[in-house]
C-alpha cells in the first residue's frame, strides 16, 4: 500500500472500532473471499452491506459531532436519517433538514454527493421491488463502496476538520 495521508489517518481515528470493523470485514470479503473466483453470484450487494451500515454510522456520529443532530435523536432507535438528509423534503423539515445543514455548511453539491451516496448505497442496495430486481455486479459493488468510502472522507474533511 502507498504512503497514507495525514487527512486519512485523522479520519480513521475518527470512526468508531465499530465501524472501523465494518470496513475492514467488507475489505476482507471482497479482497480473501470474492476475488478468489471460487463462486460467481448473480448479485454482490451483500458486499456493499458493511460498508452501507458503516456509512449510516458515521454519519449520525458526525452530524451529533456538527449539533446538527441531537445526543437523543444519536442514540434514538427512531432516527430516520435518509428522511432527514433528502432534498426533497428540505422545505418540508426545515431546520430539521439535514440536506439544509449540509448545504449551508459547505455546498449544495457536497450535500447532494452525500445524499447520492445514501441513495446508491442504502436506498438501490437494500430494497427490493418486484419489478425491478436490481442485481449488482462485483465491478459495481466494489464503485459503490468507493464511492460510499470517498463520501466519507470528504465528509470528514469538510465538516469536521474545517469546523
Amino acid at each position: 500500500m502507498t504512503e497514507v495521508s495525514d487527512k486519512y489517518r485523522e479520519f480513521w481515528q475518527y470512526l468508531s472500532q465499530e465501524q472501523k470493523d465494518l470496513i475492514l470485514e467488507g475489505q476482507y470479503l471482497m479482497n480473501n473471499i470474492i476475488k478468489s473466483n471460487a463462486y460467481h453470484f448473480k448479485d454482490y450487494s451483500f458486499l456493499v452491506f458493511p460498508f452501507a451500515k458503516a456509512y449510516e454510522g458515521f454519519l449520525k456520529q458526525l452530524f451529533k459531532d456538527m449539533k446538527f443532530i441531537s445526543h437523543l435523536d444519536y442514540i434514538s432507535d427512531h432516527l430516520r436519517l435518509g428522511k432527514l438528509m433528502s432534498p426533497n423534503l428540505e422545505g418540508k423539515l426545515g431546520e430539521r433538514s439535514l440536506f439544509k445543514k449540509m448545504r449551508e455548511s459547505v455546498t449544495r453539491d457536497f450535500a447532494e454527493r452525500v445524499w447520492t451516496t445514501w441513495k446508491l448505497g442504502r436506498n438501490q442496495i437494500f430494497h427490493y421491488y418486484p419489478h425491478n430486481i436490481k442485481a449488482v455486479s462485483f465491478e459495481e459493488a466494489e464503485k459503490i463502496i468507493g464511492q460510499i468510502i470517498n463520501a466519507m472522507e470528504e465528509a470528514y474533511i469538510k465538516l469536521k476538520v474545517k469546523s
